[in-house]
């Protein structure tokens, strides 16, 4: 496959931008990345690989018919799909955007792929459009779909999108379905960074509710060494869910980031839950680890201790996100483009 030519949407973003620096280091593969730049996608997560003849950066949307003409005439054997609204608290004040992005961009992406004889369609999914499990049982590949918030809504709806268009057209989907995420170059909205960055200033850390909500962690370059597999192993028309099989409570994660950085837990401050919130989330990885031979490589507790270290490290990255001024600089740079 050393001709293979990957677009990747929403490559500016935590994990999408993880995945290609890990698949260019790996790979001798050509990889253009699509991107709208919103206020989650930041080409400083990608700034090393510039100079990189190998990969190329496209500002457009998904939403936009126009751009996936343009962006796909060079042609691609693989699209991989991260682009997404992602954050459950704004698809509850603003559920429009989610709608957008997420159902009707994976149904232009869908269309192009069908029209151009792609050989490979990856739609990065969540664990997310399973709902909420209760406190024992994991959730697996044929459980069924039952979203709580709109962004799960939405993302449950381009998974059944994709999953129709390989049964009723025969496009080559493949669809994985992770866990929790943490690692460098996530946006300070989520739990892990938001934590670690209002530490560093010492300000008040957020808990909804009790702080009892369990998430399953995997590092995101686990994540993208899964995608990878996936792409390479998978077999079309199934889902692969992917887990860390690190489950712990918002407040244990709380906890453990204050004790690395050695601030004091008084900063904690319980706040009013958000509505529908699931309660817990835990996947069973067993089918991509039986039949592709995955497996993840990254202890929980080394991993965090080097992504509070990266952001100890790059301190200039989220106070800049922070402040919003990397936003102004995208909209000056590419205003009469």
């Amino acid at each position: 496959m050393d001709k293979t030519r990957l677009l990747v949407t929403g490559g500016c973003g935590f994990i999408g931008s993880n995945f290609i620096r890990y698949m260019l280091s790996k790979y001798p593969y050509v990889i253009v990345n699509l991107d709208k730049l919103t206020y989650a996608g930041n080409l400083e997560n990608l700034k090393d690989l510039e100079d990189d003849p190998r990969y190329t950066f496209v500002r457009g949307d998904i939403t936009s018919r126009e751009d996936l003409v343009r962006v796909f005439e060079p042609g691609f054997n693989v699209v991989i799909n991260f682009a997404a609204e992602s954050h459950v608290d704004r698809s509850i004040l603003d559920p429009d955007a989610f709608i957008q992005t997420n159902i009707n961009g994976t149904f232009n992406l869908l269309e192009e792929v069908r029209k151009r004889g792609i050989q490979r369609f990856i739609q990065i999914s969540t664990d997310e459009v399973y709902g909420s499990l209760g406190k024992e049982g994991k959730f697996i590949e044929s459980t069924p779909l039952a979203p709580n918030s709109p962004y799960s809504a939405s993302k449950t709806s381009a998974d059944m999108l994709a999953m129709a268009y390989h049964t009723t057209y025969g496009t080559p989907v493949l669809i994985t379905r992770c866990s929790n995420n943490y690692g460098p170059y996530q946006f300070p909205e989520k739990l892990i960074p938001l934590i670690i960055s209002n530490a560093l200033e010492d300000k008040e850390l957020p808990v909804y509710g009790d702080g009892m909500n369990v998430r399953d962690w995997i590092h995101v370059i686990d994540h993208a060494i899964a995608i990878d597999t996936v792409l390479h192993k998978g077999e079309v028309g199934n889902v692969y869910n992917i887990g860390g099989e690190n489950e712990r409570a918002n407040i244990e994660i709380v906890k453990l980031i204050l004790n690395i950085l050695g601030k004091p837990e008084s900063l904690i401050k319980y706040v009013t839950d958000r509505p529908g919130h699931d309660r817990r989330y835990a996947i069973d990885s067993t089918k991509i680890k039986r039949e592709l031979k995955y497996s993840t490589a990254t202890d929980f507790k080394k991993g965090m201790e080097d992504t509070v270290k990266w952001y100890l490290d790059n301190r200039g990255w989220w106070e800049r996100i922070k402040s919003g001024a990397y936003l102004e600089y995208y909209d000056l740079m590419y205003k009469n483009r």
